[in-house]
């Protein structure tokens, strides 16, 4: 056979097989997919909400798995809505994936676990990924390299995921991920999940990145040029709060944070809890009456703020720290 035509067999083959393992991994059934699907239901969701001001909350899995939405729309009388995606999406690809639906008047709460506070480059294990599956390829400023590299990856199914799918299309008729239950009206989850092995205290060796500080500084400048208000929270997590690093490391952070935004916690406890009843499946995910506490605090903590935005003679005032 002519060598060429030989070898655009291969290429097509090598193709169609890529495209196969593309529409699993980013449309029907793998994680991504998941992922993808519940970003683009929430941005469809927050763009419908018609109102001048907006409390829109951002962040990884410690935003998505932790928020009381609805409670916190009532006793703070504005929109407010759950916009928390997945940590290994990296902070600079989750911030720029939020800024597109930010409003003149919102008030962005991030909330962001230290995960991506303590991460020295802003990009995860999905960055690259998730930027290809939204549309919007390079997302985040990612290297051309690791670029090609995930795309390559996007056409290829690990064996995991494929077995997974398998067995649940056989058991259950359908396939499932860790994103795939649904989300409420205001971005928040239906559905609890529970932890399965062993709780552990968690403890934190350093204070927050400079790369973190430096991307934070600048998504407060990038809301701030739409007209929004960036505040910034802790996350709670179930940590060792007697362990002395820990306490330093994350005094520190606050330290750090404060200077780029307001920054609301708990002064006493830092926001670290040493009650794991308090915790779902992660040290970050909350079970719905731990939900409804933080939810609380975080509506006195932001009262303020909101009253600030609310009176202000343009959207872009400061509010106070």
């Amino acid at each position: 056979m002519w060598k060429p035509l030989k070898l655009a067999s291969w290429i097509a083959v090598a193709g169609l097989a890529w495209s196969v393992g593309y529409l699993y991994n980013v449309r029907y059934g793998g994680e991504l997919s998941w992922l993808r699907a519940m970003y683009e239901r929430k941005v469809a969701l927050a763009s419908q909400i018609e109102a001048p001001h907006r409390l829109l909350i951002t962040g990884g899995s410690g935003a998505h798995y932790t928020l009381n939405t609805k409670l916190m729309e009532q006793e703070l009388g504005i929109p407010v809505f759950n916009m928390g995606l997945d940590g290994p999406i990296g902070l600079d690809v989750i911030l720029p994936s939020v800024l597109s639906q930010v409003r003149r008047g919102d008030i962005v709460l991030l909330i962001p676990e230290y995960l991506l506070l303590l991460d020295e480059d802003g990009l995860g294990d999905r960055s690259g990924s998730f930027g290809m599956a939204i549309g919007q390829p390079g997302l985040g400023g990612i290297p051309p390299k690791q670029l090609a590299l995930d795309a390559m990856m996007l056409g290829v199914p690990t064996l995991r995921g494929i077995t997974k799918s398998s067995l649940e299309v056989i058991e259950k008729g359908k396939m499932t991920g860790y994103y795939s239950d649904p989300v409420d009206e205001r971005g928040d989850p239906t559905v609890t999940k529970e932890r399965a092995g062993k709780w552990w205290q968690m403890t934190f060796q350093e204070p927050v990145s400079k790369h973190a500080l430096q991307r934070i500084a600048k998504f407060r400048e990038e809301v701030e040029a739409k007209g929004a208000t960036l505040v910034l929270s802790l996350p709670w997590v179930y940590a060792n709060g007697n362990d002395e690093k820990t306490i330093r490391n994350v005094k520190k952070t606050a330290e750090e944070l404060s200077k780029i935004a307001p920054l609301i916690y708990e002064k006493d406890s830092l926001n670290l809890k040493s009650d794991s009843n308090l915790f779902a499946d992660t040290h970050y995910h909350l079970k719905p009456e731990a939900r409804t506490i933080r939810a609380m605090e975080l509506v006195q903590q932001l009262k303020p703020a909101i009253a600030a935005q609310l009176t202000a003679p343009n959207s872009t005032t400061k509010v106070p720290q």
